[in-house]
Parts: structure tokens; sequence; C-alpha cells
């Protein structure tokens, strides 16, 4: 079966909920037993979000490859249950630089380089690239019809479906129904003009997500169908929902797979196999149990920063009928007149991943807590890290110890910086202070071996595992005696690298140097994370 193509674009304004749009649909697609691939174009002129502060962008999700990718990749892989790699995902600032270093070697013959033929080529070539050995690929085209950036891609788009042919591509267009509340009435003129600035470059969308606060009327619909050009079972209507998870049933609901399936002229229709997502999904919506963790973190201005992480937490409570209820601490306000205060009604603690000084004390305050009242704890990435030097200060009296990448100058560096390391392609790479951030990083799935007898071994029930990395800085080995003397387990290695520690005296103390989020799905949770929400249910029934 040759390839086919679904375009996915956003109109009125950003942030719509593409990235959910397109991941429902090609999990709808893979639930009835076809091949699908995804891909996500980011039109911004960064090389990767991999420098960007997660404030600017939100969170940067790390394949297994190691790239550094929009954080759409996180939604698609949780969705579709699918490891993606880095030709799942492209940015202008990748598409410019392959063009300028192909002119630079000769590859153009001294030919005038324009943005048509050469970059837009470029843009096709990985585009195909993406739907290789795949029944169907879905495209994502990250900003809004009519941004500046994103010209050369909807040109692309244009010419793939003139070179393909119509029964091979379809344009969904993901659009703003707003609500005038003070009229309560739904306005279709925005996406009626935003379909216009489709059609003007040549692109006819042949079915309209119509994104909207309540139900659009049969009128509103037929309306959207006249103005815009498409048939009527073609406006999907995608409203709010509680859970990311149900759009998925509510786009079934909706038949959005017979207009797909006409389009493409299939012989069968498309029929998906969702008992099982269905399930989960009312698990998620009405669970019979709740915890409530402690989410320790610095980047709470915007939470998607910690957006995998949320939603691996939701995966694991769906599978264990479980609520969770994040309770949210600023760690850059948490100091000793505080901690009492709040974290005596939580029934773990959590500290995620982080880069800089800033919130590292409150962190450490919120360990020693967890360790002291012999709270559930996980600490992952900087939270590891902060965990040996909390445990290094306050049980070992090493008063110094500190990481270099806040005092580079520490007598008693606990964590440091390796300048020599082997990379996620077996390629040596070298790091100092100095270096660049883009490329200086531990990125992508390496493999751990686990001790046995502890307990990230029972969460995973296997020697070797293979999680993936965003980190620049390690735990120092020179430190491992003391700390193995005095109660802490290293229960997890690489190459010689420290990646888990547990202490011997405590209900669950776990420390992951790796990001367990990023591996997790909502049919396949992460184990680590879902043993972690089985102990805090364990230790907060133990308490009631």
């Amino acid at each position: 079966m040759q390839t086919k193509y679904i375009f996915v674009t956003g109109g009125v304004l950003s942030s719509l909920g593409k990235g959910i749009s397109s991941s429902s649909i090609a999990t709808l697609i893979k639930h009835a037993n076809h091949k699908v691939s995804i891909l996500k174009i980011d039109p911004y002129i960064n090389v990767d979000p991999g420098t960007m502060s997660p404030l600017e962008h939100g969170e940067v999700f790390v394949t297994y490859d190691g790239a550094e990718t929009d954080l759409d990749l996180g939604h698609y892989e949780r969705f579709l249950d699918m490891n993606l790699s880095s030709k799942h995902n492209f940015t202008t600032g990748q598409i410019y630089l392959s063009v300028i270093e192909k002119e630079r070697s000769g590859f153009y013959l001294g030919k005038t380089i324009q943005i048509v033929p050469h970059i837009v080529d470029e843009i096709k070539e990985r585009i195909k690239e993406a739907g290789k050995n795949s029944d169907f690929l879905i495209v994502e085209l990250g900003g809004t019809v009519g941004d500046i950036e994103g010209m050369p891609y909807l040109e692309a788009m244009r010419q793939l479906k003139h070179e393909l042919g119509s029964g091979m591509v379809i344009s969904i267009h993901v659009t703003l129904i707003p609500l005038i509340k003070a009229a309560g009435e739904l306005k279709t003129k925005p996406t009626q003009h935003s379909v216009q600035e489709l059609r003007r470059i040549g692109i006819n969308p042949q079915i309209i997500l119509a994104r909207c606060e309540k139900p659009l009327s049969k009128e509103l619909k037929q309306k959207l169908s006249l103005s815009c050009d498409v048939d009527d079972d073609c406006v999907i209507v995608v409203e709010d929902e509680v859970s990311i998870y149900k759009v998925p049933i509510n786009l079934l609901r909706e038949d959005i797979l017979t207009p797909i399936a006409r389009y493409f002229n299939l012989e069968k229709p498309i029929i998906p196999k969702m008992a099982e997502w269905d399930l989960l999904v009312k698990r998620i919506i009405s669970p019979n149990d709740s915890v409530k963790i402690a989410f320790v973190g610095k980047y709470l201005d915007l939470k998607e920063s910690y957006k995998s992480l949320i939603e691996a937490l939701t995966h694991a409570g769906a599978h264990t009928d479980t609520r969770i209820d994040i309770k949210w601490i600023d760690s850059s306000n948490l100091d000793s007149s505080n901690i009492d205060s709040e974290l005596s009604d939580v029934d773990s603690i959590l500290i995620p991943g982080g880069f800089g000084e800033r919130g590292i004390s409150g962190k450490i305050l919120a360990i020693k807590y967890a360790r002291v009242h012999n709270i559930p704890f996980l600490g992952i990435c900087l939270g590891m890290q902060l965990a040996i030097i909390e445990f290094c200060r306050n049980v070992l009296n090493m008063e110094a110890a500190n990481s270099i990448e806040f005092d580079k100058n520490t007598p008693t560096p606990v964590i440091y910086l390796i300048e020599d390391f082997i990379d996620q392609q077996g390629k040596k790479q070298f790091r100092t202070h100095n270096s660049p951030m883009g490329g200086t990083m531990r990125l992508g799935e390496y493999p751990c071996n686990l001790k046995s007898n502890t307990k990230i071994f029972k969460a995973y029930n296997k020697s070797t595992i293979k999680e993936r990395h965003r980190h620049r800085y390690e735990a120092n080995i020179a430190y491992r005696e003391i700390l193995e003397q005095n109660g802490m387990i290293i229960s997890g290695e690489s190459n010689g690298l420290i990646e888990t520690i547990e202490l011997e005296n405590h209900t669950w103390f776990v420390g992951v140097q790796f990001h367990p989020e990023f591996t997790s799905k909502l049919q396949n949770p992460n184990p680590i994370i879902l043993e972690f929400i089985k102990q805090t249910k364990i230790t907060k029934n133990a308490r009631d």
C-alpha cells in the first residue's frame, strides 16, 4: 500500500490542540490495524528546541535516538504507543541548514538557491522519508495559517497533492469557533477567513475540525460546510474535554473516519478497536481511589514544562484506578519556615529534572523531609543528583557537598561533569563548562543494568533496561563507596555511571538519572512511575 498523507493545519490562533487532534486521528487509524507514522513540522528558525527556555516553548521531548524535539512528539508517542525518532520532527532551522550545507558542498552545481524549488524540495523529501513503510502519515504543521514562517510548508503540501493525486493526500484544518459570551453565540466568520487563506494559496481542506466550548447546532454545521466548501459530514466538532485521551473516542463518535476513508478511496471502512482505550479513559475521568503528590518544581509558571511527567502520572493513575492530585510547590518559595505546612498533607514527594541553581535549596529541603519522615520519594535526573547531595550533607556530614553545576570550585563535587563520554550514536564527546549548551548533553536512550533484589528491579522485573537521558552532569563515582557504606544503594549503572539510587532503611526512596516519563504511554505506563504510584497508595492506605 502506497503511503497516504493527512496534513493537519491550524487556523485563527495557535494552541488549539493540533497535536492532540493529529495524535487522536493516528490512534484511531492504528487501532484499525493500519501502519501509521506521524510527523511534526516546526516553522521556527531554531535548529531544535534544546536550548529554548521551558518557559518559552514548554517541555523539550527527547526521542530514543537523542533528538531534542517539540513536546507534540511526546503526545504522539503516548497516544500511539510507539517510539519515534529524529526524522519525525524537523524545523525551519534544520531545513535551511541542510540546504546551505549542500550549496557549500557544490550539491546544486552552482545554481541560484531559492525557496522554490530548493527549500520546498528539501521539505518534501523529509516528509516522504517520515512516511516510508507506513500506510498513513499524519503531518502536523505548527503555527497558524498566514504565518510567514509557514508559507514554504504550505507550498510543499500543495505540491505533494499535485504530484501524488487527490486520492493520496487530504487536508484537515483545525480551527476555532469562538463563543461570544455576552451574546451567547458561536461565530463561524474566523473559520471562514482562515479557510479562505488556505484556498488562496491552492489548498482546499477536505475536513474541518471545529474547536468549540459547546456543541455546534446543525444549522451552524451546514453554514460551515457551505462557506468552507466541505461535505456536510466533514465538519467535525471537537469540544473541550476533561482528558485529552477522550478526544479519539469523541472523534470516533463524530464519525471522522468515514470521510477519511472516502477521500482515500479505501475499499473497506476504517473500524478501530478501542475497548481497552475506552476503559483507561473511564478510569482517568472517574477513578475509585486518589493520592496527593507533592510536585516540587521550579518552572511552575508554565506547567507544560513538565508535560511528559504529568501525563506519565496520569497513565499510572489509569492503570491503578487512581486520581493523581498534584500539589504544585514552587521550590523557590520553600524554606524551613513552611516546609512542614507544605508537605504534611501529601502522600508522596516527586522532584523532577531541571537546570540551574534557582530553587535548589527548596528541593533539598523537600528531599530531606521525604527521607526523615519515611514518605515515598521519586527523584528524576536533577532530583536524583540532589538526593545524593542531601544525603552527603545531612547523613555523611559533608557540609560542602555540591554539584559543580552550582559551584564549579566546590571541594566536594559529588555531582560532576565527565569531560569524555560516549554519546548515543557511539561517538566520543568532549565537554567542559565552556562547551555550547546545544550538543554537550547525554541525550537519548542508554542501557542500564539493575541490581537484583532492589526496589527498581522489582518495578521493571528485568536486569537490563533502556531509558532516555537529557543532562550534562553525573553522580561522581569517587563517592560511591562511602555512600554504599552508609545506607545508600547504587541499584543501577550504565557503563560505570551511576544511574539509580535507593535508601536501605526507607519505605520507598528512589532516584533515577534518566527521564522515565519520556517512555510512558497510556497503554504501557513506565514501570518506575507506576511503582511510585503503587507505593504511594500502599503508604496512604497504611496510614489511613
